[in-house]
């Protein structure tokens, strides 16, 4: 897989160049191979390209040179287009151009398949249809409605819209377009969004802010109880974090899978991932010391897939995350984790066999 670093005119078609951290090269002009060079390792520093093209009304043939300076962490990109010895453009781009570019091309991103991606497909085809919402999120509503009670139905409802709308928030930040939430009973609830990302600093951002808007919920459910001693709130709390935490779970494709694989996946050198298997190990013996046997232990699985599949990092169209990315990065997902990890066993200290219930699941 490569990445679109470069879309300009020159001499009336498009003139683009695509890379990857595996040092694949290649330059198209009007959607045809002209010059590029194999992945041979070489992914960074400064390139020249002499490529030839034909002026479409004189016939002449063209003697051309792109030449850039390419740099992935961070990322930085410097370039230089000379058509017979004149410079016909030059300029540079910065991660914030990958991010809100619209590739040539959309790439191909090959995913196994999954009863959520299939649903995700499907609705994809049904949202020109503003209706459906509205009939899934009444079916929703009646689903767990019978399986628990209406009032528990409508706060689990509000806890799927909130986590669902943070992924809507950070799509929109990031300039994408959305096409809103829809609610699927007994499976959860789908950010849809038509643009595809660019950066793995947008999958984390977007992965990440759904967890993170649900624990700012939690929170303050956690605060009306406090005020009102109304265990209805601590109830909506305790389940809302159990919800998010296993959310955040290092598989895929949930939200955790997809940072896990984004810090992973951006990292170089054997001891950045040696150094990304010791915090995982971290995190499961520290959720055996808690007595969260089922977290460690999916922790344990999720990070042994993203292990691994690390091999194939540098086929990812997707642009690495610098290094202060990746810790900013894991720190936010180990806070966000950390946070309902603390409500639950707050919650749970109380007495109430009911608010006891997530952590019992968490001890199984």
């Amino acid at each position: 897989m490569t990445l679109e670093l470069l879309n300009i005119d020159c001499l009336g078609q498009s003139l683009r160049l695509e890379a990857s951290m595996a040092g694949w090269q290649i330059l198209y002009w009007g959607g045809q191979p002209v010059a590029g060079k194999n992945a041979d390792g070489n992914a960074e520093g400064d390139f020249n390209l002499h490529f030839e093209l034909k002026d479409q009304n004189s016939g002449q043939v063209i003697p051309c040179e792109l030449a850039f300076k390419l740099h992935w962490q961070p990322f930085s990109f410097e370039y230089q287009l000379t058509v017979a010895e004149q410079t016909l453009a030059n300029g540079e781009r910065d991660v914030k151009d990958i991010e809100r570019q619209t590739p040539e091309v959309a790439p191909k991103v090959t995913r196994k398949p999954s009863t959520i991606g299939l649903l995700s497909l499907g609705f994809k085809l049904l949202k020109s249809a503003k209706v459906i919402k509205v009939v899934l999120a009444g079916a929703s509503l009646a689903a767990y409605s019978w399986l628990f009670s209406l009032p528990f139905a409508l706060s689990l409802i509000a806890c799927l819209v909130v986590h669902e709308y943070g992924h809507i928030r950070a799509m929109q930040h990031f300039g994408m377009k959305t096409k809103g939430i829809y609610l699927i009973p007994f499976m959860g609830g789908l950010a849809l969004g038509d643009a595809k990302i660019n950066t793995r600093w947008q999958d984390v951002v977007i992965s990440l802010m759904g967890p993170f808007f649900g624990l700012g919920m939690s929170l303050l459910a956690l605060l009306a109880y406090w005020i009102t001693g109304n265990i209805f709130f601590a109830g909506i709390a305790a389940f809302n974090s159990l919800l998010n935490l296993f959310n955040l779970l290092p598989i895929l494709p949930l939200d955790g899978g997809h940072v896990l694989k984004s810090v992973s996946f951006s990292m170089n050198s054997i001891a950045g991932l040696l150094l990304c298997g010791a915090g995982a190990g971290l995190g499961v013996l520290i959720s055996y010391s808690f007595g969260l046997a089922l977290l460690g232990f999916l922790l344990l699985i999720g990070t042994a897939e993203i292990f691994f599949e690390w091999k194939q990092r540098h086929q990812s169209h997707l642009l690495p995350l610098d290094r202060y990315g990746q810790i900013f990065s894991a720190v936010w997902y180990v806070i966000t984790v950390a946070g309902f990890c603390a409500v639950i066993l707050y919650l749970a200290g109380t007495g109430d066999d009911l608010l006891a219930l997530p952590l019992k699941i968490l001890n199984s």
